[in-house]
This record gives structure tokens, C-alpha cells and sequence, in this order.
């Protein structure tokens, strides 16, 4: 039996608009393992995402990304969804009070750290190229401890509040079955 959120989205079908990027998008989509997996994980995760991003472009834009750039990291698609859910709602023009940008909410003196200080934090495949690869890093650096490397990426080591948002997001809205 398929899961609940599966079995929505494959009932439901998508308007021609969103047919066609999608299409586009699956044929386009290098870190799946075949053209079906990419027409179900971005369709399930289209329709989940359809009410933060309005734009079927933009939407399958962010999922395509998502999943190459959590994929390159070796991190779940779905972990990374759930951070950008909580740092910055997806919008890629966030900005905290910190001074963090973009979808995973990444401080601007990682560009100035790694000599690229013309990057655009704002650029949906920047952003997430850099917030993956940092979100790894801690991964690493904490030995596999999720919720040690995700209160290290928001910068509140020895705290559980952050990585008990992230990790709620993740089992109510993006963890596929």
C-alpha cells in the first residue's frame, strides 16, 4: 500500500503548467537514479511545496536543486527540505536578523572565507551548493550526530530546539515512505 502523502499526489494531477515543468524538469534531473524516481519525488514534493512557492518554475527549480545539491553532499533531499522549511520558509530572499541569506540561510562571511566575495547568497543554486556542503561538513564533523551538526549549522551548539524543528518538519511535511 502506498503511504498517505504518496497516495495524494499520485491521485491528484498536475495542471498542464506544472505537467511541463515538470517534464522538463525530470528530463533535466542527473541525481536521480531513473526518469521514474524523478517524476515521483518531484511530483510528490511539488504538490507539498505548492502553497510557499506559488511558481511551478521556481518550485521545480528549488526541487531539482535540492535533490542534485543533497545528493552531491550525500544528505537525505528531504533533510535539506526540512532545514529551508525552518530557516527561511523558501523564501530565497530571506534575510535574519543575523544578516543569514538565502533558502538555507547562509552567513555572508562564508564567501569572504572560501575568496568568493561576488557570489550571491540570493542565487537559489549558490545558496544551496554552500548550505549543503557546510551542513555535511558538520555532519562530519559531528561523526553523523544529526542533531549535533544541525544546532552547529544554526550556530546553537549544545541546544535541541533547532534540530527538534528541523526533525518535525521533516517527519510532518517531507519524509517520504
Amino acid at each position: 500500500m502506498l503511504a498517505p502523502a504518496l497516495q495524494a499526489a499520485t491521485l491528484e494531477r498536475p495542471d498542464d503548467e506544472l505537467r511541463n515543468v515538470l517534464v522538463q524538469a525530470i528530463q533535466s534531473s542527473d541525481s536521480f537514479t531513473d526518469r521514474f524516481d524523478a517524476e515521483v519525488w518531484l511530483t510528490d514534493m511539488s504538490q507539498r511545496l505548492h502553497n510557499r512557492v506559488a511558481d511551478p518554475a521556481e518550485r521545480l527549480l528549488i526541487l531539482r536543486t535540492v535533490h542534485y545539491e543533497a545528493t552531491r553532499a550525500e544528505l537525505p533531499p528531504e533533510l535539506v527540505l526540512s532545514v529551508i522549511d525552518i530557516e527561511s520558509n523558501f523564501d530565497h530572499f530571506a534575510i535574519s536578523s543575523a544578516g543569514a541569506r538565502g533558502l538555507m540561510q547562509v552567513m555572508p562571511f562564508w564567501l569572504d572565507e572560501i575568496g568568493r566575495p561576488g557570489d550571491d547568497l540570493f542565487d537559489i543554486h549558490t545558496n544551496l551548493r554552500m548550505g549543503c556542503t557546510i551542513l555535511r561538513h558538520y555532519l562530519n564533523r559531528e561523526q553523523g550526530n544529526r542533531i549535533r551538526a544541525l544546532a552547529r549549522y544554526n550556530g546553537s551548539v549544545g541546544k535541541v530546539w533547532y534540530p527538534q524543528r528541523v526533525f518535525r518538519a521533516l517527519t510532518k511535511r517531507w519524509y517520504t515512505q
